[in-house]
């Protein structure tokens, strides 16, 4: 697990029109370098403004990797893939469906990053498609994202560009470029953490039960697709134990019917341990951020379940800093108590017949077959 760098500006960003703007304006300033890799890139009207962007940034000379999901962006039209290439951006896919050297169908390139210059990054768990965007009448999903300048960003800097040519994702004849980190005299703690199980990273994970360890008074998680192993089970009713005050926001409305069945099935044994539930009800909720004790704070792609822990290829930020902590607490705060219902035992047992019940154990154990056979054949190999 890499340290705690010191000297960053960190900024919380909003998924919709906030995210969209930022990351736009960060590859119009690029000079020297962008490195894109993200899970979702759909060849709608998000989708192709973002292109725009990034090949009018190639056109005045950027150097851009651009490494792309293999399964999740398959529908990419070659179209669109030639022009990217031919604009000078050096295009790859990431584990293509049944072409790469060594194929694990649940390994996905699941982080969505943008890093320019080594010295502005943007991590979270925004896919590249209108459903992400405020568009159209439409109010975007919601996530989030940290906007870092700094050392920090040269952490992340130096993954995505091992990862762009790496053995993994074709040859190497894109040169590493060197950069140094930008000039920053804020002090806030920040690092990156990865998750690779492939490959033997679990830092994400292990960041996660460090936090339930350490925590004194609070603790809240926005979660989509929560169906946290018993490691994280375990550490939560600890937690608990120890009256640290856990709140989990999930969302009300689900793109994946079968696995918001399956995190009601967990909603009885989060009541049984004094966890409050709040269901987010405005949009689908697909955000990944935990804020603890107002001073630590975890965002970008990693979900908690065994998918994300024991599969995809994961990266979140983490910020140790009071100022930080405390608005984000602030914010999440604002968002339970405006676009949330608390979800009590008494209500959920009152709404819930033997049917529900019944279907949303099914639903867990169905998860639980996918995943084992996503994950069963897994072996770690070196990078």
């Amino acid at each position: 697990m890499l340290h705690y760098t010191q000297h960053n500006r960190v900024q919380l960003i909003r998924g919709g029109k906030e995210y969209f703007q930022t990351l736009l304006n960060l590859v119009s300033k690029a000079h020297t370098s962008i490195y894109f890799q993200t899970y979702i890139f759909d060849e709608d009207e998000t989708g192709k403004t973002v292109a725009k962007a990034l090949m009018d940034a190639a056109q005045r000379g950027v150097k851009i990797f651009m490494l792309l999901d293999g399964y999740a962006s398959q529908n990419l039209s070659t179209e669109l893939i030639q022009k990217l290439k031919t604009s000078g951006i050096a295009f790859r896919w990431f584990e293509p469906l049944l072409r790469s050297e060594r194929f694990y169908f649940g390994r996905r390139l699941h982080h969505k990053v943008l890093v320019t210059d080594a010295q502005h990054c943007l991590v979270g768990g925004i896919n590249i498609t209108n459903r992400y965007n405020d568009i159209n009448g439409n109010q975007a999903w919601l996530d989030w994202a940290i906007h870092a300048e700094g050392e920090v960003a040269l952490q992340v800097f130096q993954v995505c560009a091992r990862r762009a040519v790496s053995k993994w994702n074709g040859s190497r004849k894109f040169k590493f470029i060197e950069h140094q980190p930008a000039q920053v005299n804020d002090v806030c703690r920040a690092r990156m953490v990865v998750n690779d199980w492939v490959r033997g990273k679990r830092d994400i994970s292990k960041s996660y039960l460090e936090m339930f360890n350490d925590s004194k008074d609070h603790i809240i998680i926005m979660s989509s697709y929560f169906l946290p192993g018993r490691d994280f089970r375990k550490k939560m009713r600890e937690a608990a134990k120890r009256d640290v005050r856990i709140s989990v926001v999930l969302t009300q409305i689900s793109d994946v019917a079968l696995a918001k069945s399956a995190e009601r099935y967990l909603y009885p044994w989060l009541f049984k341990n004094n966890i409050e539930v709040y269901e987010y009800t405005k949009t689908v909720l697909h955000g990944k951020i935990v804020v603890c004790d107002q001073h630590w704070v975890s965002i970008g792609s990693y979900n908690l379940n065994e998918l994300s822990a024991k599969a995809s290829v994961e990266m979140n930020l983490v910020v140790a800093d009071g100022k930080f902590g405390s608005e984000v607490h602030s914010i999440i705060s604002q968002i339970i108590q405006s676009d949330c219902i608390r979800i009590t035992e008494k209500d959920f047992e009152n709404h819930t017949h033997w049917y529900d019940t019944t279907w949303q154990k099914i639903s867990y154990n169905i998860l639980r077959i996918i995943l084992f056979l996503f994950t069963f054949y897994f072996k770690r190999v070196k990078d």
